[in-house]
């Protein structure tokens, strides 16, 4: 078969194909116009949900934000007046105070994003400082269940100090024994083994030994390693 041959019957097979296709849009057209005013009505409700969802991550920032400005305000220290045009708060419990309504507002209205999941975090923070233990431990529970593994892990070792402070101790070992156990950026391993190990010091002294040597010679050279030995010597 010459080349001109094979030229024309490529040539009528797209004719073909193009025409075929043509025929059955024109028999089915009203299919093919509401599969394509559907496909357009999808397009359009995923563009307007993706705005929708960047103007509420925005604003759960925004309010984030302005909460974090507060909480992180420096105290007035005691018989030094503050630098010129600095704000401070007189104690703690009073920037917790001033804090708190707006990490409450983020976390109820954005839960869903981070910005809501880490309000919940602060809100349960800001609550230990007013004294709330209930509210806090309820707030700090539900950050545990976070999607985000290192906010997750902060609120477990806050949650577990509370339940030490409130003496349920093994509610407290439970909480840090999971972090050492699944380690992040924001509590590495060795930092939930000195918190483990420090309750022990009281109760189970010989096992908090136990813990403070296996700290020092895992992690030597490091901060962990350092205050470990430390008290490792206090023990003796």
């Amino acid at each position: 078969m010459d080349t001109q041959t094979r030229h024309a019957l490529k040539q009528d097979k797209f004719v073909t194909a193009t025409t075929t296709g043509l025929e059955w849009a024109g028999e089915h057209r009203g299919r093919v116009l509401a599969w394509a005013a559907g496909a357009l009505l999808a397009i359009a409700i995923v563009a307007v949900a993706i705005v929708m969802y960047q103007k509420r991550d925005a604003a759960a920032n925004q309010l984030l934000g302005q909460a974090m400005d507060i909480y992180q305000t420096p105290l007035a220290k005691p018989n030094q007046p503050a630098e010129p045009g600095q704000k401070t708060y007189a104690s703690a419990a009073e920037r917790a105070k001033a804090a708190y309504p707006l990490f409450r507002q983020t976390a109820d209205q954005y839960g869903w994003l981070s910005a809501g999941e880490m309000a919940q975090y602060f809100a349960g923070i800001t609550e230990l400082d007013l004294g709330q233990q209930s509210a806090a431990e309820a707030d700090l529970e539900k950050a545990t269940r976070s999607s985000n593994s290192n906010l997750a892990a902060l609120a477990k070792i806050a949650l577990a100090n509370l339940c030490e402070h409130t003496g349920r101790n093994s509610q407290a070992v439970t909480l840090f024994q999971d972090v050492i156990q699944h380690p992040t950026t924001t509590v590495p391993k060795p930092a939930a083994q000195l918190q483990l190990a420090q309750l022990y010091e009281t109760t189970q002294p010989t096992e908090a030994r136990r813990l403070y040597a296996e700290i020092k010679d895992q992690n030597k050279d490091t901060d962990a390693g350092q205050i470990a030995a430390q008290k490792l010597a206090g023990l003796k």
